[in-house]
């Protein structure tokens, strides 16, 4: 029978965009019918030798689109069909990585409760289901995902989190996605402004479920800590100083995050900016 790992292999190698949303969607509906295991051969208790998880350097991507530094993706306005198209594009590829991302916590940390690789599969399958929306948005104006360039520093993070779980739930939950709840709610406003009803509306379903996704990285991040005798509030300034320093800037969607987990001593410190040196 498969199994999360297994699963999450075939995912993370796979250069094929139709192969990652379909063995996304295969794993999920097995896990609902039956339950994946946790188990491999070479983790049952008569193994002796345990399976080393493959780098994130060794993940796959599709040849397209191009990806590059933040500074040379294209500038446009949002009131034309170019600037709507630039938009949507820039979002499906957060998206994209997004799978990818939920797939290597599950894979990559392989001492967890059985709740953890359950969660992550789940925010798997809707940040697939997330991307087909904003792709099928992108071919109702006649665009494909991979005709723009887009942000490369997103698998970055991964790489450099691959070393500890505590690190990867403070900066790619906590970090990386909280920041969709403090933008996401002016990008619905402007798409409002100019009529776009159709992609607020998927715009609204992702943020509506990214805050879930980033409570369930508050959760295991505070878990974790409790486990490791961490103070969770300390911890977390810490990790990101460590990792993101001179990129935590505001403005925070503070309602949001209070949803999504933060604590009320973590909103003070963002909000005054004194949580980062």
């Amino acid at each position: 029978m498969p199994n999360f790992f297994s699963f999450a292999e075939q995912v993370l190698i796979s250069p094929d965009v139709e192969t990652k949303l379909s063995l996304t969607h295969q794993a999920w509906q097995w896990h609902q019918q039956v339950h994946l295991k946790l188990e491999t051969p070479a983790t049952s208790p008569t193994s002796a030798v345990a399976i080393t998880p493959l780098s994130p350097e060794s993940a796959r991507f599709p040849e397209k689109p191009v990806l590059v530094d933040p500074r040379d993706l294209p500038k446009r306005k949002l009131t034309s069909t170019e600037g709507k198209v630039a938009l949507l594009h820039a979002v499906a590829h957060i998206e994209f990585s997004a799978i990818q991302l939920a797939w290597d916590h599950l894979y990559r940390f392989r001492d967890m409760p059985q709740q953890y690789y359950r969660d992550w599969l789940g925010v798997a399958e809707e940040e697939a289901l997330h991307f087909e929306l904003l792709r099928g948005r992108l071919r109702e104006f006649g665009a494909e995902y991979g005709d723009l360039p887009a942000h490369a520093g997103l698998w970055g993070i991964a790489t450099e989190t691959a070393y500890d779980v505590l690190a990867r739930m403070a900066l790619v939950p906590r970090f990386m996605e909280a920041r969709g709840l403090d933008v996401t709610p002016g990008m619905i406003a402007k798409l409002q402004n100019i009529g776009d009803i159709s992609s607020v509306k998927i715009l609204e379903r992702i943020l509506h479920d990214e805050v879930g996704h980033v409570a369930l990285g508050s959760h295991w991040f505070q878990w974790i800590c409790g486990q490791r005798g961490l103070n969770p509030e300390e911890e977390y300034f810490r990790l990101i100083e460590r990792h993101m320093k001179g990129q935590a800037r505001g403005p925070f969607n503070l309602e949001l995050r209070r949803l999504a987990g933060f604590s009320d001593a973590e909103l003070i410190l963002l909000d005054k900016g004194q949580g980062f040196a």
